[in-house]
């Protein structure tokens, strides 16, 4: 349970600075960072994976690119969810994938996230 607060609240940060640093993305608060980052886990955990084995042919034919394709949607999905995030467009979408996954690979590096107990 700690790991995934952890992963939250990293992603939560990379969201405030990525709507920061890119003009076509806007959020209202820090709740709703929490809450796009919330939103986002949820989507990239049982929603992705679905999209991602149904689309094999199309990711095959494009070596991979169209996982990009992917990210803007679950992006644009989110914009649609969750109230006081907006993102303008495709672009802006995608490089807030980019800068969102950046960002909190490195907060997760630097902090780290806890481990399972071993019992």
């Amino acid at each position: 349970m700690g790991k995934f607060f952890a992963k939250t609240i990293a992603t939560a940060v990379a969201v405030l600075l990525a709507a920061y640093i890119l003009k076509g993305v806007h959020v209202d608060d820090t709740v709703t960072a929490l809450m796009v980052a919330v939103v986002l886990g949820l989507l990239n955990s049982f929603i992705k994976p679905i999209l991602i084995l149904l689309t094999i042919p199309i990711t095959l034919f494009t070596l991979g690119l169209f996982l990009l394709v992917i990210n803007i949607i679950i992006v644009k999905w989110v914009a649609d969810i969750v109230p006081g995030f907006t993102v303008d467009g495709w672009i802006s979408a995608l490089f807030f994938s980019l800068v969102v996954s950046f960002v909190s690979s490195i907060i997760e590096g630097i902090i780290g996230t806890p481990d399972k107990k071993e019992s």
